[in-house]
């Protein structure tokens, strides 16, 4: 059984500028303690098709992870899905940003979903994301306007 967890915030910076920050996911570590190392893996500037390869340590365990961009609308709307096979992964995630008086108001998503064991530990990944969106989007405020 997947669930969605996610969060918004206004970032006090212009909408493009937003955009171009989380459009480049070498950035997530900026904001993400979970993820300790990031790299784009296929060529030219963000855009649907473009593939980053993670490390990251989730409940003290660490796993490789591959996220595909599926859709990309400068400077509103960034999608993803995770290509890598691991016990719990996020088929489907994304960014909605949209203008805020002088800032940029950013929504964040994304789905859970366990396979094989997996399955018993989903439910409890997600009730933590849960727990922790809003602090997550307020990493993602601070790591914008920061940059």
């Amino acid at each position: 059984m997947a669930g969605r967890f996610g969060a918004t915030v206004v970032i006090d910076r212009p909408i493009e500028e937003v955009f171009a920050f989380l459009a480049d996911g070498e950035n997530d570590p900026k904001f993400s303690s979970r993820v300790l190392e990031i790299k784009k893996t296929t060529d030219g500037p963000p855009g649907v098709g473009t593939v980053f390869a993670s490390t990251v340590k989730d409940a003290g365990v660490k796993t490789s992870r591959e996220f595909r961009l599926t859709e990309f609308e400068p400077p509103a709307k960034i999608r993803w899905t995770e290509t890598s096979k691991n016990a719990v992964t996020a088929p489907e995630g994304g960014y909605d940003l949209e203008p805020a008086g002088d800032g940029t108001q950013v929504t964040f998503y994304n789905v859970l979903e366990g396979h094989g064991i997996g399955k018993l530990f989903a439910p409890l990944a997600l009730r933590s994301a849960r727990k922790g969106a809003d602090q997550f989007a307020a990493s993602i405020k601070a790591a914008v306007e920061a940059s």
